[in-house]
């Protein structure tokens, strides 16, 4: 019977399974895999030796006649899962060298992703001592025989991936059954979440244009964008477009390497050409350099020459529209290429023969590489340029395999549907809205709205309503001033909302908690990792935390002198960037070995939680003490809601002869007091030393295009005024 049922799987599913030896454990040893069909237990019974025993629960005996037959099969242990004696029960197995298969998510997934772990696994490995073997079973999601609500078909490639047998890590002596529980659940989940990711590594397609494709061979008629003037991109249109578009890149400059520069500059706001220009360029095989057009002419001109750009893809109507100056740009050599002039200069024949290839699966995007065991590729994907808040811009260079792990390390982490709606009016120049929001949807086959701006801040709350988004990711900033002016129905459809690239404020939780009913979560990265490094889900989650590290990061903290709480982030792994185009920090970078070192004080508590204490650059040394200017932001917002919901308070630090620094509070409310102020950091429980020595009131704040405050210009602003 084992025998045929190989030959079924290996025919109707092309069914492998890796790392087979490990199978060969001797008891007490749990296999865990994850459970997302009714065929699981098919894939594994082929690879599994006889006296492996399949977990099952007594009452689906009574299903129908097929359960009752396979409860009397000598390869079910069944278990009554309402029965405190269950877990004792395995336990007594495992004891006598038993080896058991255990589903410990308990139910099959209903939304195609890892769900809840069960805590009495945790419990059962921390009571006998049994190694543990997590299997990751690919692309069984797809099978027909699901509960989820996603796309299936009737026999996907399926393989299954096992891991070594793993022992769980010591823990204290002393530790409380409840607390030894709760740990060993989180580590299996942890082990379990890093399988998919390095699996999906290991052998998933090796660049985000492969990757792309390979989803929109298998969903083509979806619609995979949607812009504010409602024209949808289906994810075959997508990729004819971006076949199209990269064929006239090749024709006007040849392929990289044959005389052609490797870098071209994309300025466009976030409409459906934008991720079709991204796409193009890949598959024409240039590396697209994004340009933050909020940071003025003087600044692009640097990003550019810093890049080695020649050309510059954009928009006429966008130019117009946003009022750039592009002049010097211009007078410095750079030739800018207007997509309105692009696109009547492409016959209808190229047109329609990228269609036919792409019907047939063998245009440049369906015909991309997607061969197991293929790895990511390390070549270099996009240059992305940093905000600049505290020093000259720099470029950041992320290859495909960066992105990719990105991406995987946060779709290994959420359990997002198939269903799910993005909402992204983040720019692509960021890379939260490039990776985040743009290039994760399309690889997890979802659809995703873009919208130009994020600071409208009346017409975006009316756009998630209309577009039924479920997903939302933006800044403190951003979301503050959705909350202020939005109706409370308006994100009714929200199921995550989430908040980076700045601190998220008690305050702002709050308001989006009790207004909206939405619970904020709030993640933490830096353009350089890609830029997730930590995050919160729905399943692991700790208010006033930035979540947990994302699979395959590795992290350590150095102290810094005078700061007792915590350290020095560093980071390392697969997502973490190539390096800078600027030499002298490149330098700085390549000497750590890999490692990234965030400028970031953090503390992580014993689960693991991750707390940014603040940047160390914004750590003020007054009397010998080191103050966090962060913290000190923190007791002021949402502390002073007399004066209203625009009042923003930030602080700088300037020399102090006395007393080494001095705190100077800025804000954009001219009745605010310095006794106010005091009384918010005594509410807050703040040393006097958190207290500024002056009050300056300023029109507006100066911020970046992201929302986050502008402390180097806001720094210049004062220290001039000074």
């Amino acid at each position: 019977m084992k025998l045929l049922l190989q030959i079924l799987t290996r025919l109707l599913f092309r069914f492998r399974a890796y790392n087979t030896e490990v199978l060969k454990t001797p008891g007490p040893v749990l296999l865990i895999p994850n459970h997302t069909s009714w065929l699981d237990w098919l894939f594994l019974v082929v690879c599994l030796d006889d006296d492996w025993k399949f977990v099952t629960s007594s009452t689906t005996a009574e299903t129908s006649w097929i359960h009752r037959k396979m409860m009397v099969n000598d390869r079910t242990f069944p278990v009554d899962t309402n029965s405190p004696y269950a877990v004792k029960r395995m336990a007594e197995y495992l004891a006598t060298g038993g080896r058991l298969v255990l589903f410990a998510e308990g139910r099959i997934s209903l939304t195609g992703s890892l769900m809840k772990i069960f805590d009495g696994t945790g419990f059962l490995i921390h009571k006998t001592g049994a190694k543990v073997i997590v299997v990751y079973l690919r692309n069984a999601v797809r099978v027909r025989w699901v509960r989820h609500k996603g796309w299936t078909k009737w026999f996907p490639k399926v393989s299954a991936h096992f891991s070594e047998a793993l022992t769980a890590p010591s823990l204290p002596e002393g530790t409380r059954n409840t607390v030894a529980r709760q740990r060993r659940t989180t580590w299996l989940r942890d082990t379990m979440v890093r399988q998919q990711f390095e699996t999906e590594m290991a052998f998933g397609p090796r660049t985000v244009l492969g990757t792309i494709a390979a989803t929109a061979r298998e969903i083509p008629g979806k619609v995979a964008l949607e812009d504010f003037t409602l024209t949808e991109l289906s994810y075959r249109r997508l990729m004819v477009g971006a076949d199209v578009l990269g064929s006239e890149w090749v024709r006007r400059w040849g392929r990289p390497g044959a005389g052609g520069a490797s870098r071209v500059g994309v300025l466009l706001p976030n409409v459906n050409g934008a991720p079709v220009t991204l796409l193009s360029l890949w598959a024409a095989g240039y590396v697209p350099a994004l340009l933050n057009f909020s940071t003025g002419t003087p600044v692009m001109l640097q990003c550019c020459q810093l890049a080695g750009l020649k050309q510059v893809i954009t928009s006429k109507a966008f130019v117009e529209k946003a009022k750039l100056h592009l002049e010097p740009l211009q007078a410095a050599g750079i030739e800018f290429v207007y997509l309105e002039e692009v696109r009547p200069k492409i016959s209808t024949l190229t047109r329609l023969s990228a269609l036919a290839r792409h019907l047939l699966n063998c245009g440049t995007g369906f015909g991309a590489e997607d061969s197991d065991g293929a790895g990511a590729s390390p070549d270099p994907a996009v240059v992305l340029f940093t905000s600049g808040s505290e020093g000259v811009p720099k470029g950041v260079v992320l290859t495909q395999r960066n992105l990719l792990a990105n991406v995987r390390q946060l779709i290994a982490t959420m359990d997002l549907t198939d269903d799910d709606r993005f909402f992204n009016a983040m720019p692509l120049f960021h890379s939260f809205g490039l990776t985040g929001c743009t290039l994760y949807p399309l690889i997890r086959g979802l659809y995703v709205f873009l919208y130009p701006s994020p600071l409208h801040y009346r017409v975006v709350p009316a756009a998630v309503y209309d577009r039924a988004c479920t997903i939302m990711l933006g800044t403190n900033t951003f979301l503050n001033g959705y909350a202020r002016r939005a109706h409370s129905y308006d994100f009714s459809s929200l199921k995550y909302l989430v908040a980076g690239a700045e601190k998220v404020q008690e305050a702002t939780a709050n308001v989006w908690a009790r207004k909206y009913g939405v619970r904020l979560l709030e993640g933490y990265g830096a353009t350089e990792c890609s830029p997730a490094v930590c995050i919160n889900s729905r399943i692991d989650v700790k208010f006033g935390s930035v979540g947990r590290f994302l699979p395959g990061i590795e992290w350590k903290l150095e102290p810094v002198e005078g700061i007792a709480e915590g350290g020095r982030l560093l980071v390392r792994g697969p997502n973490i960037m190539h390096g800078y185009l600027n030499p002298e920090p490149n330098a700085k970078f390549q000497a750590l070995g890999g490692w990234y070192d965030t400028g970031d004080m953090v503390r992580v508590d014993e689960e693991n939680f991750v707390f940014i204490l603040g940047r160390l650059k914004r750590f003020a040394k007054i009397s010998g003490e080191m103050v966090s200017l962060t913290a000190v932001e923190e007791a002021f917002a949402g502390a002073f809601p007399q004066f209203g919901a625009r009042c923003e308070v930030a602080v700088v630090a300037i020399p102090d002869e006395d007393k080494g620094e001095r705190l100077i509070a800025v804000c954009n409310e001219s009745k605010l007091t310095l006794e106010d102020l005091r009384g918010a950091i005594k509410a807050r429980g703040l040393t006097n030393l958190c207290v500024p020595r002056e009050l300056r009131v300023v029109r507006e704040i100066p911020k970046l295009g992201t929302g986050k405050v502008d402390n180097r210009e806001l720094l210049r602003q004062i220290t001039t005024q000074s």
